[in-house]
């Protein structure tokens, strides 16, 4: 691209071309590059009113990259840090939930697919599981042994 500086709607439609960003993340991301206050606002209010902008294309983004591979916990974290509406995140962590235990299940057969053998080798499968944000019940029903969950 040529030395034209990029307009805060050029960057913000560059961002977003990317991958689906919330209003809040945008809104940090541009701050830097606003050299009239407000003009973001309005900038990023035009977006929104056009559909470019979309929490639940964010959170339908998110759960489609995240949720095989990370627990609830993490997923809703990650929602959390975008700056979402609590409650459009609280619907959807009440939709992953259900699936909580296979997901963890899946995640858990890939790495290690067969039970633990010794004290060590549980708590590092443990670990694991809890470092990817799935819940204590769904790690300690693995963990335990999958045909018995």
């Amino acid at each position: 691209m040529s030395q034209v500086q990029l307009s805060l709607k050029g960057r913000a439609l560059r961002l977003l071309s990317a991958r689906e960003h919330s209003r809040a993340e945008l809104e940090r991301k541009l701050a830097g590059f606003e050299e009239e206050p407000g003009t973001l606002k309005c900038v990023l209010d035009e977006l929104q009113a056009k559909g470019f902008i979309s929490e639940q294309r964010v959170i339908e983004s998110v759960l489609h990259r995240r949720a095989a591979k990370l627990g609830t916990a993490r997923v809703k974290h990650e929602l959390q840090g975008k700056g979402l509406d609590p409650q459009a995140v609280a619907q959807a962590m009440s939709q992953l939930q259900l699936s909580e235990h296979e997901r963890a299940l899946a995640v858990w057969q890939k790495k290690f697919g067969s039970p633990p053998n010794s004290h060590l080798e549980t708590a590092r499968q443990i670990r694991f599981l809890a470092a990817r944000g799935f819940s204590a019940e769904a790690i300690r029903k693995i963990v335990k042994g999958p045909a018995s969950a």
